[in-house]
């Protein structure tokens, strides 16, 4: 079923009105949908890299938009959207682990993580965030720094390099992301036991 998503998805980006389904396609990533808004993005860009910035600009507005429903969801709808949506996609149990024993800084460490490298996936971080009352402001301010960054990261990357880059984003800026996400985690953690 995941591979159906991903085709349909990638279709999108050759409609007229992909930019539309990019807005679309950010927004329910940050909330209910499997498949990350680089799906489209990456086509989009290389087809038209004039407009990269504006469809940067257009995936971070409307994934942080789709992150305040996330929060939405985990603060007031858990049981009755949350729960039913997590175990569709199969992330209750990941669920489940990350909210066992979280704190302020490793909610924080989740938003960045998350937002930059889908590690864990976004949208069990902006339900997370919601079930323990992270501020409204700072979740947004932290979900507007990190998918900017990773948005406008991609744009700048296939303005300079177009195509030639396309293959290296695809199969390995992922990994670098969730290298650098893992080891934040891990200095987190030898933090805390240090501290401890």
């Amino acid at each position: 079923m995941l591979s159906k998503l991903y085709d349909w998805t990638m279709a999108l980006s050759a409609r007229k009105s992909a930019e539309i389904w990019l807005a679309v396609i950010a927004f329910v990533e940050s909330s209910v949908f499997l498949v990350p808004a680089d799906v489209l993005f990456l086509p989009m860009s290389l087809a038209r890299p004039e407009r990269a910035w504006r469809y940067a600009l257009v995936a971070t507005v409307f994934s942080v938009l789709g992150g305040i429903a996330g929060w939405w969801i985990g603060s007031f709808a858990f049981d009755a959207i949350a729960v039913p949506i997590l175990a569709f996609w199969g992330k209750l149990d990941t669920f489940n682990q990350l909210k066992e024993g979280i704190t302020f800084e490793t909610i924080l460490l989740m938003l960045v993580t998350s937002g930059f490298a889908h590690l864990p996936p976004i949208k069990v971080v902006t339900i997370l965030s919601g079930v323990v009352h992270v501020s409204l402001p700072l979740f947004i301010i932290s979900a507007a720094i990190t998918r900017g960054a990773r948005f406008f990261l991609l744009a700048f990357l296939l303005r300079r390099y177009g195509e030639d880059i396309r293959h290296f984003i695809e199969k390995r800026l992922g990994k670098i992301a969730m290298i650098v996400a893992a080891v934040l985690i891990a200095a987190f953690a030898g933090y805390k036991l240090l501290a401890h």
